[in-house]
């Protein structure tokens, strides 16, 4: 059986094709206002660093979610 692995391409130099940009890493810090895709409006409690931000979305919803953030943004 095949195995699947997840690879990052290189870039040719002959490419016709722009090399791809990887997206900017989000910071958060406590206290800032965010919106997520899916719950809505929060504000983070607490970072872990730069790899997870615990958000408060009211009602005692606290949410984990994970670096790079996909579906968090800055207010």
């Amino acid at each position: 059986m095949d195995s699947f692995r997840a690879t990052t391409r290189r870039h040719l130099s002959t490419s016709p094709f722009k090399p791809r940009v990887p997206d900017p890493v989000k910071v958060f810090e406590v206290g800032q206002r965010v919106s997520h895709d899916k719950e809505g409006l929060g504000r983070v409690s607490s970072v872990d660093g730069g790899h997870a931000v615990v958000v408060d979305f009211g009602d005692g919803k606290l949410m984990r979610i994970l670096a790079p953030f996909p579906k968090l943004h800055a207010l």
